[in-house]
């Protein structure tokens, strides 16, 4: 029988493999793709990452592995640190430059993190609230369902992009 935690790990998994395969072979200009001037696929790739990393750092109350590994030095792009790409106007989001082999690491590195903390859970866990702000207050299930959806749709944006440029 499938657990509730295999199948969230099931699902972060997926927004790993369809990222990184969406960066084999991709070149520096594909990367730099913005079609109508908006987000370029290493913006979108690179939010995917930060904003599952960002999510799973506060609900396990542990720091981003955009910053306790090392990642934010690599990236070495002119944002504060906490920066998750929420909010970035047009000009922000084009700084936003990195090669695929980077961004494939830093997403790896945040799946790997994810992967690890989904499968502690139990069922009882994902009742928790992690945010009662909202009404009604948002549980562990909801939060951690809405990274997942937030993420297809980016590297699904990413996917699209990548198609229009290349053919």
């Amino acid at each position: 029988m499938t657990t509730s935690a295999q199948l969230l790990q099931d699902l972060f998994d997926r927004v790993r493999l369809e990222a990184v395969t969406l960066l084999d072979g991709v070149t520096a200009a594909d990367l730099a793709s913005a079609p109508g001037g908006n987000n370029s696929v290493a913006w979108l790739l690179w939010h995917t990452a930060r904003v599952q990393d960002a999510q799973i750092a506060d609900v396990t109350g542990q720091e981003q592995v955009w910053t306790a590994v090392g990642w934010a030095q690599r990236f070495a792009l002119p944002f504060d640190d906490a920066a998750t790409g929420y909010g970035q106007s047009r000009q922000q989001a084009a700084q936003v430059t990195a090669s695929a082999e980077l961004l494939a690491g830093y997403l790896e590195a945040v799946s790997a993190r994810s992967h690890a903390y989904l499968g502690t859970l139990r069922d009882a866990d994902l009742d928790a609230i992690v945010d009662d702000t909202w009404d009604p207050p948002v549980t562990l299930a909801v939060r951690l369902v809405s990274i997942a959806a937030d993420d297809l749709q980016h590297v699904g944006q990413a996917a699209y992009v990548l198609g229009m440029t290349r053919y």
